[in-house]
């Protein structure tokens, strides 16, 4: 007989795009109706084609004049899009003193690392090297954060900006792609705020052409991400974890 450890283990969720609802509603909040349109910027690429009938001569085994083609670039160069991150005003709202309170989402992965500690520690999380958690937030392919932006009365320009929530992915850049550290201020959440987060990361990920997205999910969680058109487990599909044996 051999014994065995029973590790539990959270669900395997997988996104399934024609599910999902981009419509974002608010407890508390007031949306503003602001333009949600993803900027778009453009960078040059050389595009690089083989000459006419390379192949053919491969398949037919005889390169002419024992000389190798090469492949040339051409002698324009084409403009390829690029997706830029998107920053806006997801809600506002007055406090009774007269303070507006806004609530920024970003996709540029505006993050200092010791706000984002401090923000783990108030939702109980282990604590985690400062240098480690750095290194996952240059290497995610899309961090994404909602700031509280506090504007006194009477006054304009820039308030005071605190970290309420976060969430990050990590990509191929091409198929696939993992949504980790999904995390909300305890005092905002209850208000719609992490549901935006997930379907505005998920949004930006469909327009860069990922359609393959996972996440991993605890138990307790599982029914809200259901509700974001991620399905437990889909097709028999099971996610395998190994640990290291001290």
């Amino acid at each position: 007989m051999f014994a065995h450890d029973v590790v539990v283990l959270p669900a395997v969720l997988k996104l399934y795009p024609s599910t999902v609802s981009l419509d974002c509603r608010f407890q508390a909040f007031s949306p503003l109706n602001f333009p949600f349109g993803l900027r778009r910027g453009s960078r040059n690429q050389k595009s690089y084609r083989l000459k006419a009938g390379f192949w053919e001569s491969i398949r037919s085994g005889i390169l002419k004049n024992n000389t190798a083609q090469v492949i040339e670039p051409p002698s324009t160069d084409e403009e390829e899009e690029e997706l830029l991150p998107e920053e806006f005003v997801l809600a506002e709202r007055t406090k009774p003193d007269g303070t507006v309170e806004q609530i920024m989402f970003s996709s540029g992965g505006d993050v200092d690392v010791y706000d984002l500690q401090a923000l783990c520690d108030k939702v109980g999380w282990p604590r985690r090297p400062l240098s480690k958690l750095a290194a996952a937030l240059r290497n995610s392919y899309i961090v994404a954060t909602l700031h509280s932006i506090s504007i006194p009365a009477g006054q304009e320009g820039n308030g005071q900006k605190k970290l309420i929530g976060m969430a990050r992915a990590t990509s191929d850049h091409a198929f696939n792609a993992t949504i980790w550290d999904v995390v909300v201020d305890p005092s905002y959440q209850g208000q719609g705020l992490g549901k935006a987060l997930i379907e505005k990361l998920i949004r930006a990920l469909l327009q860069r052409d990922i359609g393959n997205i996972s996440l991993f999910a605890d138990s307790q969680v599982v029914e809200f991400y259901r509700n974001l058109g991620f399905e437990p487990d889909p097709e028999g599909i099971k996610g395998m974890f190994w640990y290291p044996k001290h």
